[in-house]
């Protein structure tokens, strides 16, 4: 995981040798990520639940199309069961959720696969959402993925070998934060999809090139499968 916002990787030990049960889920949390998926996104289509969880529960909820949101939008709900391990001075909280959306047409369903061609958006949202627990790192804004070293596709119907970690642009301000109450809040934050082409930029050249990237492309987290690589 690249966490600067320069070049290179910095490069975790896992903390843990095997599996570790997930606690179970904080009611509070589970509660107002409901409510805030609800009140900015729209009605929960479907969900795709853990059963044996390690370290934390990652349930994906799908968020139906709607007039507004054209689109399905999955957000994960658990990652936030523990808080991730945030350096001292960088002021933001150490509890996030991911969220990535989806043509409406995306080959999704209550019974697909993480292992299914169509199902890497969910298992790519699993991963990194238990990635600072594995680890006893964190994940940011601007902190990139790649799928291994080298960086493979997800799948072998798409170009996309990586994610990185970006403000949300397709909604309000007010929707970037989940507010549980008692002064505790959860960020919102989107993964977007990155070619091998992309990735390469962010380490060899740094976020800002990234960033101009991005914008030139008009890249959101609304995952276009179809867009050529604009490194």
């Amino acid at each position: 995981m690249d966490e600067s916002r320069g070049s290179g990787f910095l490069r975790h030990q896992l903390l843990h040798d095997g599996f570790v049960p997930a606690q179970g889920p904080q009611p509070a949390f589970a509660d107002a990520i409901d409510r805030h998926i609800e009140e900015h996104f729209g009605p929960v289509e479907f969900v795709y639940h853990e059963v044996a969880s390690h370290l934390v529960g990652v349930h994906v909820h799908v968020v139906a199309p709607t007039a507004e949101r054209p689109y399905r939008t999955l957000i994960t709900s658990g990652m936030s069961e523990l808080p991730m391990t945030v350096p001292e001075g960088h002021g933001i909280s150490p509890y996030a959720e991911l969220m990535l959306s989806l043509p409406p047409d995306w080959p999704l369903t209550e019974v697909t696969g993480l292992g299914d061609e169509s199902g890497w958006p969910v298992r790519i949202l699993k991963e990194v959402a238990r990635l600072p627990h594995e680890y006893g790192t964190w994940i940011g804004e601007w902190h990139s993925v790649p799928n291994g070293d080298p960086a493979q596709p997800y799948a072998k119907d798409t170009p996309f070998a990586g994610v990185v970690v970006t403000p949300m642009l397709r909604v309000p301000p007010e929707a970037r934060t989940i507010d549980v109450g008692g002064g505790t809040r959860i960020a919102l934050l989107a993964l977007i999809p990155l070619h091998r082409a992309e990735i390469a930029v962010k380490v060899g050249r740094g976020t800002d090139a990234l960033i101009e990237i991005l914008d030139r492309g008009r890249i959101t987290e609304l995952l276009d499968p179809r867009r050529p690589s604009y490194a």
